[in-house]
């Protein structure tokens, strides 16, 4: 019998709708203390701030939650790193970074700053949302810098720890590298270089001394600010979810028998477990490697569109455009992804893209690398048919044949893998400050700027 590790805080019960998904509805009480005696709101543990549930409807009145309003716990959640919750091994931390609170709370401060984008806009936490799995549930592929598009979906960072490739063409190796990445990509954060940054940052009172405690007496400086970011990520570690307890921890009550025989079907006549492993003590639910499910090659020929699309104008008001009129105030279409070819220029890598992990799937839609699929019945649709066949189809993708009762219980399946501890990082993101602008800082719209 496998060990159970109690290491989660909540019971996952019920469901609350979302962005058009049933997800697994987390109890939000959480340990730790309350900042500004307000209590953690439930109801904004998941889902988008613009609800748009009704929209279609004459009626529809707007939901949007503010941001300012909200309020959040702070944890301790380097203890996630140092007992990983039930489902996950042992967490892999270099040697050269090892983890500590200080830096964890540096790292933190920084994920949610908006003042390291280049015009005090945009922060991590902008693309990889708290609330909405540390993902973007709202955007197709997430929106940079004064609108600019990003090529890909934001792909969640629950978990992000055990990746061994980063970003899901495999570019990069080590959380501390990658995150310079997005701040000084042009449709991100648009920061014009690394220095800027660093200059920035060491300019920002607020930051005065933290960095000299995190890192014994060094300052903000190229390796210091990716392992502060690297450590925080390092503790976003969300499992001990229903199926956790059923498979790793012997509670046969934890899920219902649709879950479990959706198991039996990921397990078997499906095969989602060749590339999303399962192992005998843990379960990451990837294989760090790259398959052409033919969803890239779609994207990178399909053919223009014809006819009349129905658009929604405003609530309860549609129109038919014709395809030449939406297409003329569309933005340019993004450039062909190639995925893994573009780091291995191998023709054989063509849309080849990295094996994304199945925890806490039912938080993170939209899904595929470039946010084509809502749900979660539109990803086992896609698997069902065997992807889109093209010259370089990986081998493991196939016609499933599956029945509609089949397909139920593998969604079941699929929702019994969020982490029970979510909310616990949810409410602990709620408290990070976000870095609005202030007088003191440097910045392009008043006297004190960067030198320039």
């Amino acid at each position: 019998m496998r060990c159970a590790m109690p290491t989660g805080l909540h019971a996952l019960a019920r469901g609350v709708l979302f962005a058009g998904l049933v997800v697994g509805q987390v109890s939000a009480q959480t340990s730790g203390e309350v900042e500004f005696g307000q209590a953690f709101d439930e109801r904004q543990t998941h889902g988008p701030g613009d609800v748009k549930e009704g929209y279609e409807s004459a009626d529809y009145r707007t939901r949007s939650r503010s941001l300012l309003d909200r309020r959040g716990v702070r944890l301790d959640l380097i203890r996630f790193a140092q007992h990983a919750p039930l489902g996950l091994p042992p967490v892999p931390v270099p040697a050269d970074n090892p983890l500590t609170r200080a830096k964890v709370e540096l790292g933190r401060k920084l994920f949610f700053d908006r003042r390291l984008s280049i015009n005090d806009t945009l922060s991590c936490a902008a693309c990889h949302i708290p609330e909405q799995g540390f993902t973007n549930n709202e955007l197709r592929t997430p929106v940079g810098v004064e609108g600019r598009s990003v090529l890909r979906n934001s792909p969640t960072l629950y978990n992000v720890a055990y990746q061994e490739h980063l970003f899901l063409d495999g570019r990069e190796f080590s959380l501390e590298n990658q995150v310079w990445q997005p701040m000084t990509a042009h449709n991100e954060m648009a920061a014009p270089s690394i220095g800027y940054v660093i200059r920035k940052i060491r300019r920002m009172r607020d930051y005065a001394g933290l960095f000299e405690r995190a890192f014994g007496g060094r300052g903000p400086d190229i390796l210091t600010i990716g392992q502060a970011l690297a450590s925080y990520q390092r503790t976003l570690l969300a499992a001990d979810s229903p199926f956790d307890r059923w498979y790793f921890g012997g509670r046969s009550d934890a899920v219902d028998e649709s879950v479990k025989r959706g198991f039996a079907l990921f397990a078997g006549k499906a095969q989602c477990v060749v590339c999303h492993r399962v192992g005998d003590e843990h379960a990451l639910f990837i294989d760090h490697r790259f398959h052409n499910t033919g969803l890239g090659y779609e994207a990178s020929v399909g053919e223009s569109r014809t006819g009349t699309t129905r658009v929604q104008l405003a609530p309860g008001v549609f129109a038919e455009i014709s395809a030449e009129a939406v297409d003329a105030v569309t933005q340019q279409r993004l450039p062909n992804d190639l995925g893994l070819y573009r780091v291995t220029e191998g023709p054989n890598d063509r849309w080849k893209f990295r094996t994304q992990t199945l925890r806490n799937i039912a938080l993170t839609a939209p899904y595929m690398h470039n946010g084509e699929l809502d749900t979660l019945r539109e990803v086992i649709d896609f698997y069902d048919r065997g992807g889109v066949p093209n010259e370089l189809l990986s081998p493991l993708i196939r016609p499933l044949n599956l029945t509609e009762e089949e397909k139920a219980d593998l969604e079941a399946f699929l929702h019994a893998l969020t982490g029970n501890n979510v909310p616990d990082i949810v409410a602990d993101a709620f408290a990070a400050p976000i870095g609005d602008l202030n007088a003191e800082d440097p910045n392009w719209a008043h006297e004190n700027t960067l030198g320039y």
